[in-house]
């Protein structure tokens, strides 16, 4: 994160959208996420210290819920589901190509560039689809190592054109 006068200034505009109200911590932090895709220490002392919060309620707060980010995410997520159903009908094989395609592994799941985050995730509530792949919100059901490669590359592909 930049070391400027402004990089506070979208946090102070979050803020202020929720009326710096204590109360809304969790859709605070879930726009500051949105905006910077993980929420840095800097920033989580900043909010505490703006809602007159305690930074330990703070950061209880936001390493309680496993949808937020302490380090930085890549643009796209991608999420796995290895639920039941969906590893029984093969996700492992799905993530290891996804490994393989990004240079990921069990302890590294965002690319060097930024640009893909690689999570495997319990259950997406569509088992029926199994094995289910959720990229930016999108579900894609059926999926096999190959189809999860090739949108992969697809994405990275229509990023180098932007």
């Amino acid at each position: 994160m930049a070391d400027s006068p402004r990089k506070f200034d979208r946090i102070v505009e979050i803020l202020e959208l929720n009326k710096r109200d204590p109360a809304r911590l969790i859709p605070i932090l879930q726009q500051v996420q949105d905006a910077y895709r993980y929420l840095p220490e800097e920033l989580l002392t900043f909010i505490a210290m703006s809602l007159a919060l305690p930074p330990s309620h703070v950061y209880g707060v936001a390493t309680f819920y496993a949808h937020f980010a302490l380090v930085p995410k890549g643009k796209h997520s991608c999420k796995l589901c290895d639920g039941t159903a969906c590893h029984v009908r093969g996700s492992m094989p799905i993530l290891e190509a996804m490994h393989k395609e990004l240079k990921l592994s069990e302890t590294k799941d965002t690319t060097d560039d930024m640009l893909f985050t690689v999570e495997t995730v319990s259950c997406v509530g569509a088992c029926g689809l199994a094995p289910v792949l959720v990229i930016d919100e999108k579900v894609y059901g059926g999926v096999t190592p190959e189809e999860s490669v090739k949108l992969l590359r697809e994405i990275r592909a229509s990023s180098t054109e932007e």
